[in-house]
């Protein structure tokens, strides 16, 4: 089938890549002359604009979105809005609200747009070993991109998971969980390397025994493997982790359905702790002891090249 994918970065470029392995299509958009240029290198199709894009495409048209969440999402179905004909399908596969869906696909339907949102996971490595894909959308619109998404999807990797919205949301899920684990085993390798053994385990290795049968295995233990051969004290790296909203969003939903979700909670918490955020806080924390128990106070370092009185 023939597929326009707007945006071409690391995840647009190559799920595009696979979907022309798999024979379809490919004709894309992206505001880099360097990716187009690397898009056309590989075999597909390139254009300045979204002008040029919908009129390379047959009608019906398929647009894949593979962009950041929020305005640049957005601004980009405002326009497609007025360049698309009935018939015509827009499916956002980036890491959207599923309640922005909802919107979007009611706001369509009056020009005749179909639209589908379609969660995906695997990163960098989707490519090589293919993505999950989890969609929501009516089943027409299913049946129409299923092609699509065999290509891009390993065996039983793709999903119709139920109408508009389900696709972000389950993926919404996935990610918050998928940040409980993180710091899961981010915890268990702290603990292990501030114990009296510390200095002795190689946590390479430990992770890949852990990927021999252990109940804790999983590719992103796998990930931390390769991570602790390359820096096994990973002293190259520092501690600010950021976050793309799915986690926060999932707190949200837990809380709209009153279902509790303490690991989670902690987890996106824990990120906002790595970038400094609570400093104050501790400082206070730290005051409040030394005030009603006499606790000493560490004090912070003397700025370099400011001479102590």
């Amino acid at each position: 089938m023939q597929i326009g994918m707007v945006g071409l970065g690391k995840m647009g470029l190559n799920m595009s890549k696979r979907l022309l392995k798999g024979r379809h299509k490919v004709v894309g958009y992206s505001i880099s002359k360097q990716e187009v240029a690397s898009l056309q290198k590989a075999g597909g199709k390139g254009t300045g604009s979204l002008e040029g894009l919908v009129g390379v495409l047959k009608a019906p048209r398929v647009i894949w979105l593979m962009l950041p969440a929020g305005s640049p999402t957005e601004e980009t179905i405002k326009r497609l809005k007025g360049l698309l004909e009935r018939g015509d399908t827009i499916i956002d596969g980036g890491n959207s609200m599923y309640k922005d869906d909802l919107r979007r696909s009611e706001e369509l339907s009056a020009y005749g747009i179909n639209y589908a949102d379609v969660g995906v996971s695997g990163g960098v490595w989707g490519l090589k070993e293919g993505y999950c894909l989890m969609m929501g959308g009516d089943k027409r619109t299913y049946t129409k991109v299923l092609p699509a998404l065999r290509t891009l999807a390993p065996k039983d990797g793709y999903l119709h998971c139920g109408p508009v919205g389900s696709g972000h949301f389950v993926k919404m899920v996935h990610n918050g969980i998928e940040y409980g684990m993180m710091s899961a085993y981010g915890e268990g390798f702290e603990i292990m390397e501030a114990s009296q053994f510390g200095k002795d385990l190689d946590f390479a290795r430990i992770a890949d025994l852990w990927m021999q049968g252990s109940v804790v295995r999983s590719w992103l233990l796998e990930l931390l493997a390769g991570a602790l051969r390359q820096d096994p004290g990973l002293r190259d790296i520092g501690g600010y982790v950021e976050d793309s909203g799915e986690g926060r969003w999932t707190i949200e939903a837990a809380i709209e359905s009153a279902v509790p979700a303490p690991v989670i909670t902690a987890s996106v918490f824990q990120r906002f702790s790595s970038r400094g955020k609570g400093d104050f806080s501790n400082r206070i924390l730290a005051a409040l002891r030394n005030q009603f128990g006499g606790h000493a106070v560490r004090k912070k370092a003397a700025s370099a090249g400011k001479k102590g009185k």
